[in-house]
């Protein structure tokens, strides 16, 4: 490293000040800090001096995002198989392979793309390259189904970090999740490719490493979600009579929920890996435990209330435990990953709790009451970051009440 960073450093001058390649300072200082550590650090008070800079934390909500890849990679490749009838007849490695020559696609345009945004802006407005899209440029593919075209991809990734972000200023000053605000754009500008029950299970052969030969979807397959079918379910029957019988080929039982083979977005369905993901941002501090826990308490919380009033004139979903409910969806995935956006999300102590429930809430109440939407989570994130900032403000108002009133007493 010692002998590159000698090489590196033979070549710097040319993107100083004055240098021939000064508009590409941002590309230059952008790939050094990305291999060594900054040269611009904090060197005393009143600073808070830390080891955990923007580019380290944003690596660290990419390595906890590698569960959530792999069992989304594996499982794209399993519902394939099982598409074409090969389930059988190929190895896990195989699967993966499968897996993996639609998905890597997809991570690969969402990060050259969004990344080229971030490095047209950064050298217009001569800022550093953020490290920021490390983290977005990955979020995005993965809250995406798996047969999104590639162009939708470009699409979707531009207006999430053009309008999502760099309009704002960049990182550090968006309103709103830049992820989300790409999938959204694509959710209102080609439903068709974004729902239904038609767009959760890639059909296409000629794009598999491993096929048996077979080229045609296996006789009567369906690619409905979870959601989908516990939406599906008629006044009178319960969601949970609806999964099962939605189950002759997807296993909706509550252990695969936990695994994760089952149609869905590319790296929502396992509630495991997330789970592990969660641990690795807890544990390191970079995701709040107060956000995540209480949009799971606010979730948990509406899903009983409405177990309690479900009755035969309303509609079927109302009765979905609430099990199914925290496990099926983006719910959990929303819940680790996107809530948590430290710049989006309220940043007061109160006022993560109750930023989080209200989005479990939300979450809840658009899955059962909109049938043109049974997911939720991104409806419900999206709208409680632009409300962050007030919940913020009242926070703190009380907080300065309270203490004038403490300092008058005495």
């Amino acid at each position: 490293m010692k002998f590159l960073l000698n090489t590196l450093n033979k070549f710097e001058h040319h993107f100083q000040k004055g240098g021939k390649l000064e508009r590409l300072h941002p590309l230059w200082e952008a790939q050094m800090t990305f291999l060594f550590t900054p040269d611009i650090v904090t060197s005393r008070g009143p600073h808070v001096r830390d080891s955990m800079d923007l580019k380290r934390l944003m690596i660290t909500v990419v390595f906890a995002l590698i569960p959530a890849t792999l069992l989304g990679i594996y499982n794209t490749g399993f519902q394939t198989a099982k598409a074409f009838g090969d389930l059988s007849m190929l190895e896990h490695w195989q699967i993966f392979a499968n897996g993996s020559a639609v998905v890597l696609p997809i991570i690969i345009v969402s990060y050259a793309v969004g990344g080229l945004w971030e490095v047209v802006f950064s050298i217009v407005r001569k800022h550093p390259v953020s490290e920021g899209f490390l983290v977005t440029g990955l979020l995005f593919p993965l809250i995406l189904p798996p047969t999104i075209p590639l162009w939708q991809v470009a699409v979707g990734v531009t207006f999430g970090v053009v309008i999502g972000k760099e309009i704002f200023g960049g990182t550090g000053m968006n309103i709103l999740n830049p992820a989300l605000t790409g999938r959204v754009f694509l959710f209102f500008s080609f439903p068709g490719n974004i729902s239904g029950d038609k767009v959760w299970i890639f059909q296409d052969a000629s794009r598999l490493f491993f096929t048996s030969g077979n080229t045609s979807v296996v006789d009567g397959f369906t690619g409905a979600t979870g959601l989908l079918s516990a939406a599906a379910a008629p006044k009178g029957q319960s969601a949970a009579e609806a999964l099962s019988a939605s189950g002759m080929f997807h296993d909706f039982s509550l252990n695969n929920l936990m695994i994760g083979l089952y149609p869905g977005s590319i790296g929502e369905t396992s509630f495991i890996a997330i789970l592990i993901g969660a641990v690795i941002l807890i544990a390191t501090g970079v995701g709040s435990w107060q956000i995540i826990l209480s949009v799971f308490a606010g979730g948990a919380a509406t899903a009983f209330f409405l177990n309690l009033i479900a009755s035969p004139s309303l509609p079927g979903i109302l009765s979905l435990p609430v099990l199914q409910h925290l496990a099926l969806g983006g719910f959990a995935f929303g819940a680790v990953f996107m809530a948590t956006d430290p710049v989006s999300a309220s940043g007061t102590a109160a006022g993560k709790y109750i930023y989080g429930f209200l989005i479990g809430v939300l979450t809840i109440l658009i899955r059962v009451w909109n049938p043109a939407y049974p997911e939720g989570m991104m409806l419900s994130i999206l709208f409680m970051n632009v409300f962050a900032p007030l919940i913020d403000y009242f926070v703190v108002k009380q907080n300065i009440k309270r203490r004038l009133k403490r300092a008058t007493a005495g």
